[in-house]
Parts: C-alpha cells; structure tokens; sequence
C-alpha cells in the first residue's frame, strides 16, 4: 500500500506493503505515539504502551483536505493563487480594461455589483455605498475610498501590488466580521517577499516607485505615488469645470517579522488629495465653488502564529484619522473622524474534520463637524462604540459535506442594545465538478456618523440575507450561479433633502433586495485568450433616507453586465484587453410627473480597451483608454426650482466626467527574478 509508519520523535518506522501489512523493531519503551500517514487520507495517530502495539489494525479516513474535498463558497469571490476557488487573479485587477488600476475597478466586473460610474464606490445587491466594510488583514479600514463630489468617481485608496489575497463577499459572510449590512471586502498584505526589488512607474497622470528589502527574517516594502491631473487635464477635453485640478500624494509601508511561530506585519498608508471645481446648477448661472482636502493616515499591527495543541492566533490593532476640509459656495465644513479597531481570534483544530474560532473585538470612533455658514457656526460630535464577541465552527462530514455554523454577539453603545446574529452555511458535492452550497445570515449596521451626529440613539439596522449558490470547475473553466433574497428592517429614514439639525429620524424604514449573480470564466477554450462573463439580475426596493415611500434606490439598476477579455499575441509580446459594461437605466423624480423615483434614464454602456506591450522580461508599456465610442452615458437629471412659462420644469443632465478617460503608463522592475510576462 506505501503507507508511512512510524514512532513519533523517532527514526523507528516502516513502509506497508501491497497487502497493508508492516512489521519494525523500536528501542523505544513505556508510552509512545504510533503515526501512519498515507497521501490523501487523514493521519492514523494512536498513543498507547509499546508492548500494546502487537497486531494492530489500522482503518484510514479520507483527509478532506485533498484538492477535490467540498468548499463553502456561498456568498464569497475570491481573489489568490492559493484559492480553490479563485474567481480572479491579484492581477487581474491592474490588467482589466476600464479599471484604470484600481482594485474596485476591476470588483466592479464581479456579478453582485451594480455599476455606479459617477460615484466609484461598491454597491452590492441592492446596499448603499457605506453598507460595504473593508478589512486588511482582519483589522477595518474607516475611510477606504477618497472624497470627491459632483459626477467625479472615487478610487480605493490601496495599491493592489501589496495584496496577494482578495475576498469579496457579496453576503451571507462569516460570523467573524460585524457592522455591515451588505458585503465585506477582505485583503490580505503578503506574508514575505521572496526576493529584494524595485518598481517604477511613469504614467500620463503622475509617478511613482516602490523597494522592498529582505534581511534575515525581516522584510520591508515602501511605494509612494504622485498624480496631479492638471497636465492631462490639458489635453483631453473634461466636463467639469476644474478650479484646482486633482492631485494626490501617498504612501504605503508593510513591515514583516518571521517568528519561530508566525509572522507580524505592522502596515501604514498616508494620503493627501485636493481639488476644486465650479459646479454646474441649473438654478445658478454660474454655478457654484466646490473645493474638498483630504488628510488620511490608517496603520494596523498584525499577529498570525500557533500556539500548540492545535491552537492558533490571530490578533490585531487598527487605528486610523481622517480629515476633510469641505467649502461649498460660502458654507465651510470641517469633518474629522479617529477610528480604533482591536480584535483577537483564536482558532483550535482538532482534527481535518472538525476545527472552532472563538474571537472577540472593540470599535471605538470619535467624529466631529463643524461648519461655518451665514446663519452661524455648528458644531457636533458624536462617538461610536461596538463591542463584539463571534464563534464559528466548520464540520467536514467526508470530503463531499461540510457545515459552517456561527453566532455574533454586538453591544451598539449609542443605543444601548445588544444584538445576537446566526449564521449559517453548508455545501455539498455533487459531482466530481459541480458542487452546492446555501448560506444564511441575519447582520446589523449602526448608522452613519453624519445622521448619529444628531440622532445618536438611533437603532442598528437590520438585514436578513438568504443565499443559493452552485460552482462548476473542471479544466481552468468556472460557472457561478447564485440566488438570493435580502430583506431590511429598521432602516433609518429622515424628512429632509439630507440630514441636518432639524431632521426628524426614525428607524420605519425596511426593503428587500432578490437577485440572481452569474459568472462564467474560461481560461483554455482557446489558445492565449481569458475572458470571464458576469451578469445580475436584480429586484429591490427600499424605504429609508430622505424615501416618501417604497422605491427602487437610483443607484441599484436591475440589469448588469460585464464582458472581459485577455488575448496574448506573441508575435507582438502584447496582451490585448477589451472591456465591456452595460448597466440598465437607473430610477429618478421627474416633478413634470406624479410620483416619487417615477423615471428612468437610458442604459449606461462603455466598451474600454487596453494594451500591455512587454518591452523585456521587466519592463512593460501599458496603454488604456474607456468608453472607446465616446457614448454619452446619463447618470440623472438636475430640475429647476421653478417652473418654465409652459408650467414644466426645465432640466440638465448630469452626465460622465469625461467622455473617455485615457491612461500611458510604463511599468519597469530592477532587481529579482521577476518576469513582467507573469503579470499579464
């Protein structure tokens, strides 16, 4: 049979043979530990006395861990190499047509998502943009997204080169992650670089350059980016009227420790950005001053190790300070928000069938305004807490089953409640390529610090989620179908425009959100070409913010889809890629008809392209541009206050930022043995 027998701490063993049968000596006396081990069984461990160890019959038990055994996918897209079931690649983020390099860019072609070009956030199955928590390596990110206004979208704050692990759940998530109602998104930093490099990269709309060194069981990695859009602003021909072009400066840093049991990481970004525009008003002939400067600073220490007898640690420390500077017309706004997040999370496997997280965290956020207008000066503030504490265990029945059951526990400090949330999932084999998995799960979000800043006592808000999901994988090909149902509870609603000081607040509001995600990808069926399919069906309707009533959200369209596509041309050393998008028209208030969010704007559309030339095994000239056509693509409509002569309302449309937006970047790395072919 070839299995591996021996006594554990020693060199006494033997190999079975075709029969199973073995037979050794050991000098070994008293009580001892007898191992057989076999590959793709589980390991057969018996400890006993020495001379007990006579015709022993020994019975294997498939391992679950084996290539094949069932996953829990429901609800969850993964990004990573090391992934069963990858859906993306780490660098299919900055190779994606119409990306332009950010990681939500690319998140954006996933099925779950509602494309929302104007604003660039993540709007998952029917959620708001602030319903989607980001985590890097377990520990919240506050401000993932920088602050922009009008039609200009926002890009993710973090560079993708420093992450190696990407999960996105579109919901249904584990039991470890509270206070969001829609999705998470988890990153994780490299554990440590294999080699010593150095990166530049020269682009149409900034610079920037990157080192990591290694010494001993250390390792460090710093990158650092400049974009000032005033040059390219020249060129190519934008609709908003820019005062002060946008510009940026930031910095990352990811220091990492091996130990003889794990691995600490400590990770710092910083980031400066400013920009100022005339907005157009349809009210005002000349529109009026827009000016936003962000200061952001986020750090994380991070512990991952064992700690014997099966268990392991995870453990860390987030702490983050965001500062903007709002003028708008003559009102000046001034937002600050500290944030702290500690979590601990101990995990004991006790067999490969059976293993149990046991964890607990603390939120703690201090946010203030204070805003100088011509009827005086405000000022609030207003600090969130949340205590949680989560268990999840994992049950492999056999290779085919498998069981994930969790229970959180969250004290909302401002409200003084405390809120218990189940969730569940389970998954079965069946075939050896098709698999099914169902998830539920109940989740509570607190509310905005912009609305607890006048109604602090406000409730959590509730959403109940309910998920279907079926993979199929054989051959680098992957189709993900998934259903799903999502209902709200206690949303808050207020009856003015936006929230202010004489706000009326409630938490009335409620909804459900039904959907089918597809994904099909195909890496093989033809020779050099990746191209992925993702669609969603969407169904949703809510009653919360500023809502008279029941309606579906502007930003959640009901049809979505993506097309992307990879094509290796050798002959050229290139990789071609061709994006594709369509959103269907988007709900708003027409007050020329009776009723609320009683329209629809036309279809969103944009055919993006892009072109990576590998000059040499380090050095790559990468070109881009979106919305290739040039379509006109109408996000909504601004109405005029009063009334034309004929008793309508005049309008103007509130459309892209840009026709196209066009990207020149030269890639070059010095140092190592990376291959720049890897990363196309």
């Amino acid at each position: 049979m070839g299995a591996n027998v021996y006594v554990e701490g020693t060199y006494d063993g033997a190999t079975t043979a075709i029969d199973g049968a073995f037979n050794f000596t050991t000098g070994e006396s008293g009580t001892v530990t007898l191992i057989v081990s076999f590959v793709g069984y589980e390991d057969y461990i018996q400890t006993g006395a020495v001379s007990t160890f006579k015709d022993v019959e020994i019975r294997f038990r498939e391992s679950v861990n084996s290539l094949n055994s069932v996953i829990l996918t429901a609800g969850s897209l993964e990004a990573g190499d090391s992934s069963k079931a990858s859906t993306l690649k780490p660098l299919d983020i900055v190779t994606t047509a119409g990306a332009a390099g950010d990681l939500i860019g690319a998140l954006q072609t996933l099925p779950g998502t509602t494309a929302n070009p104007d604003d660039g956030r993540l709007f998952v199955r029917g959620g708001r943009g602030e319903e989607m928590q980001t985590f890097i390596d377990g520990n919240r990110v506050f401000s993932p997204f920088q602050p922009v206004t009008g039609n200009i979208p926002t890009r993710g704050r973090f560079s993708p080169f420093l992450f190696d692990g990407i999960t996105f759940s579109t919901g249904g998530y584990s039991a470890e992650y509270g206070d969001a109602l829609s999705s998470v998104l988890l990153l994780n930093t490299t554990d440590f670089p294999q080699e010593e490099k150095t990166e530049f990269q020269f682009m149409t709309v900034g610079a920037g350059a990157g080192r990591t060194e290694i010494w001993g069981d250390n390792s460090i990695s710093a990158n650092a980016t400049y974009v000032n859009l005033a040059p390219y602003n020249e060129i190519i021909p934008q609709n908003n009227q820019f005062e002060d072009p946008f510009q940026s400066l930031s910095g990352e840093l990811v220091y990492r420790h091996k130990t003889d049991d794990g691995i600490f990481k400590a990770y710092g970004a910083y980031s400066h950005s400013n920009f100022s525009i005339i907005q157009e008003d349809i009210n005002l002939s000349d529109g009026f001053f827009i000016g936003i400067q962000n200061d952001n600073y986020y750090s994380n220490l991070d512990y991952k190790g064992t700690l014997g007898n099966g268990w392991k640690i995870d453990t860390g420390i987030s702490l983050a300070h965001d500062r903007n500077e709002f003028t708008i017309a003559d009102t000046q706004i001034k937002a600050r928000e500290t944030g702290l997040h500690a979590k601990l999370k101990l995990r004991k496997r006790y067999n490969n069938y059976f293993k149990i997280n046991y964890g607990a965290e603390q939120f703690l956020v201090n946010y203030s305004e204070n805003a100088t207008t011509a009827s005086g000066i405000f000022d609030t503030e207003v600090q969130p807490t949340n205590s949680g504490l989560f268990t999840e265990a994992e049950l492999f029945l056999s290779k085919k089953v498998a069981f994930k059951a969790g229970l959180r526990g969250d004290y909302y400090g401002l409200s003084d409640q405390f809120k218990v949330s189940p969730r569940l999932s389970a998954a079965v084999t069946i075939s050896e390529h098709l698999q099914t998995s169902v998830a539920y799960g109940q989740f509570f979000q607190q509310g905005q610090n912009n609305i607890l800043q006048y109604s602090a006592q406000l409730a959590p808000q509730n959403a109940d989620h309910y998920i279907l999901n079926f993979l199929y994988r054989k051959n680098k090909r992957m189709l993900r179908a998934e259903a799903f149902y999502k209902s709200y509870d206690d949303l808050i609603t207020f009856n003015t425009q936006r929230p202010e000081f004489n706000s009326e607040f409630t938490n009335d509001g409620n909804g459900y959100a039904t959907g089918l995600d597809l994904f099909w990808r195909d890496e093989t069926s033809v020779k050099n070409l990746d191209y992925w399919v993702s669609y969603s069906f969407l169904d949703t309707q809510r009653l919360d913010g500023n809502f008279p009533e029941r309606a579906r959200p502007n930003f959640a369209a009901k049809h979505n889809l993506s097309v992307v596509t990879k094509y290796w041309i050798d002959d050229l050393r290139s990789q071609v890629g061709m994006t594709y998008n369509y959103t269907s028209g988007r709900s708003f208030t027409n007050p020329n008809q009776s009723g609320f969010l009683n329209d629809q704007t036309g279809s969103f559309q944009s055919l993006d392209f892009n072109w990576a030339y590998l000059i040499d095994q380090q050095k790559i000239l990468f070109f881009s541009v979106s919305n290739v056509l040039g379509r006109e693509n109408i996000f909504g409509y601004q109405y005029s206050n009063t009334a034309n002569a004929m008793g309508n309302f005049d309008r103007r449309a509130i459309t892209q930022a840009a026709d196209r937006f066009v990207f020149v970047g030269f890639f070059w790395t010095i140092g190592g043995n990376d291959n720049q072919l890897d990363n196309l």
